[in-house]
């Protein structure tokens, strides 16, 4: 397995109305989808990361569990977290991939809404499709 990883770029934006917790849980799914965290990689501790990023250590655990539950990473009391390949990976179930459909055609509407044209919204879909191999 690789050795512990740099801390992973989180940042907070007080102003949003996404709490911190998601915010982090989402910058870390989106550091490891897009590879720049890799599988078998430790993260830092709660704690640390806590500290780093400037907030309570219950938001950094409570996006670590988040996480976790999605098979994410691998958490256990007294260990390294560190990310892991989910087990499921190859085979959503029909049901998420329909939400996932829903949210995508939302966006592609919002985009369509904001004057961009199909030919643009493929490229940035692909753009974004391939960074996240």
């Amino acid at each position: 397995m690789s050795s512990k990883s740099p801390t992973p770029v989180v940042t907070i934006h007080p102003a949003s109305a996404e709490p911190a917790r998601k915010q982090i849980a989402d910058q870390i799914r989106s550091a490891i989808v897009e590879g720049s965290l890799r599988i078998g990689e430790e993260l830092p501790s709660v704690r640390r990361l806590a500290i780093d990023v400037g907030v309570h250590f219950n938001t950094i655990a409570e996006a670590y569990r988040q996480l976790a539950g999605e098979g994410l990473l691998d958490i256990a009391h007294g260990r390294a977290t560190r990310v892991q390949l989910r087990a499921d990976a190859a085979s959503a179930c029909p049901q998420v991939e329909e939400d996932f459909r829903q949210r995508v055609r939302h966006l592609v509407t919002e985009m369509r809404a904001a004057g961009m044209v199909p030919d643009r919204i493929r490229e940035l879909m692909l753009t974004v499709v391939e960074g996240a191999k």
